[in-house]
């Protein structure tokens, strides 16, 4: 995509297909953000670009898939740990206690008499033991793999998902901005309207119109405060959902001056995505990762040869007996037969194997169709732009003259609400199609895999998914400098 996307800067960036401003028709709505948002808000400002870094910051969503991605990189430090012996210990204190009962014949008397004897016994024992498994046909190091491909999987999920709260992010603002706009258009609507019953009853009173014509102009004044209404309450939905997205209220959203840097060919843009885009790449992850489990299946048939070393000693209270001991084993076993089950797990991990490939080329063909589809959807927002523009001028000359023609009596007021309607339509055409084109924009960058906090350049820190994984990648002991180091990490991250 060249030198990549633009800075997202709302205020500053200049877009690349020119300045889209509607002049009358897109003015600012300080009124309307007085009235909605409260007289504290008058002041405050927020752009695009502000909104986006706020969404990457407060997401609770991202920070979910981030610890997601922490507990796969812990999977790599566990399959690394068992390369290494395991160490143990065990201790015990034992008491034995008993009596017993015999008949006896002395010797001197030749006396036979029963005679019952206590016993105590009082001893204690420690002993180490610490095993290291040889060979297992590369079970263990074929693990360590799947585990670091799983992490690379899950860290492309992580930027796929960060793409989605972008977008979500610009979708509700953007959707703000058409309610916010809209409510404007019915707010003027409505005090035309008003100003149009207001003249039919003055010329009513003076025998120019008939009473259908003011009854024809209440009719369309109370049509206009439903669509008023409404549009206020679409309003408050879009603001719910901007908090939903964003994770604050919306204050004055400042409408975006320019789009971003886009390819210019669906052709383009789909080599860029499918050398790009996360779900992409975590796919391809996913099948190395299937791979590596058939090869994984296969060794469970093979050998394991382990050595094992133990020590122990045992002292008894009651005298100085005492003995020590140590055993070193080294030992070989496998499985003979277990019912089938070891072939039938190879034959499913082939399976499973065959499934991620087949998922790789339908992940590449609806990446393809996702491109296609955001880049009409942006050519249809750009076509209905023009052909709008032109309607609104139209509709206002033509509403302007058929106003005029009335005060002359040559048009009815029914002629004059009319006209009204016509431009009231075309301007609100006008300005879904200007939100429809900014939301298709990003939509594209979303497609090709760039709606990311880094390609849009936003003022946030970066969250680096690699800097976890270098510390744990070793496993480190707890009362290591990296296992305390990594202590502080968690501490800092509220864990």
């Amino acid at each position: 995509m060249g030198d990549g996307p633009a800075p997202l800067e709302a205020e500053d960036s200049v877009s690349k297909f020119g300045n889209d401003g509607t002049g009358a028709v897109k003015k600012a709505v300080v009124l309307a953000a007085g009235l909605l948002f409260g007289a504290g808000a008058a002041t405050a400002q927020t752009t695009l670009a502000e909104a986006l870094a706020n969404a990457y910051v407060e997401s609770g969503l991202i920070e979910q898939n981030r610890a997601v991605l922490r507990a796969a990189d812990e999977d790599v430090a566990q399959a690394v740990a068992a390369l290494r012996p395991v160490v143990s210990w065990s201790s015990n204190i034992r008491r034995s206690f008993g009596t017993t009962g015999a008949d006896q014949t002395s010797s001197l008397t030749g006396q036979t008499s029963f005679v019952e004897r206590s016993s105590v016994d009082q001893t204690t024992g420690i002993s180490l033991a610490a095993e290291l498994v040889l060979y297992d046909a590369g079970n263990r190091r074929l693990n360590i793999d799947l585990s670091k491909e799983s992490v690379l999987a899950t860290r492309a999920d992580l930027v796929s998902v960060e793409q989605q709260v972008l977008l979500r992010a610009v979708q509700a603002f953007m959707e703000v901005r058409r309610a916010l706009d809209q409510v404007e258009l019915r707010q003027n609507n409505t005090r035309v309207i008003t100003q149009e019953l207001r003249a039919a009853r003055e010329r009513f009173e003076v025998g120019e119109v008939t009473r259908t014509d003011v009854a024809l102009a209440e009719a369309r004044l109370s049509g206009t405060r439903s669509a008023l209404a409404a549009a206020q309450g679409q309003l408050e939905q879009a603001r719910a959902e901007y908090e939903a997205a964003v994770g604050d209220a919306p204050q004055r959203l400042v409408a975006p001056q320019g789009l971003p840097s886009i390819p210019p060919s669906i052709e383009q843009a789909q080599r860029i995505a499918l050398a790009n885009h996360p779900d992409l790449e975590a796919v391809q992850h996913n099948v190395t990762a299937a791979e590596l489990g058939v090869m994984i299946a296969e060794t469970a048939s093979k050998p394991t040869v382990s050595l094992r070393g133990e020590y122990g000693i045992t002292e008894n209270f009651d005298n100085d007996d005492y003995s020590r001991s140590g055993t070193i084993t080294l030992g070989a076993s496998g499985p003979i037969y277990q019912g089938g089950a070891l072939p039938s797990q190879v034959r499913r991990a082939r399976a499973q194997r065959d499934q991620a490939r087949a998922g790789l080329i339908n992940t590449s063909r609806a990446i393809e169709q996702r491109v296609t589809n955001a880049y009409a959807s942006l050519r249809v927002a750009r076509a209905s732009i023009q052909a709008t523009r032109d309607q609104v001028r139209a509709a206002t000359v033509a509403f302007d003259g058929v106003r005029e023609e009335a005060t002359l009596g040559q048009r009815t007021t029914l002629d004059v609400l009319d006209a009204e309607q016509e431009l009231l339509d075309a301007r609100n055409t006008l300005i879904s199609a200007q939100v429809d084109e900014t939301i298709a924009a990003y939509a594209v960058l979303s497609a090709i895999g760039e709606l990311t906090a880094r390609s849009l350049q936003l003022n946030v820190p970066i969250y680096d998914p690699s800097a976890y994984y270098s510390l744990v990648k070793d496993a480190p002991a707890g009362l290591s400098r990296q296992g305390r180091e990594l202590d502080r990490v968690l501490e800092a991250i509220g864990r």
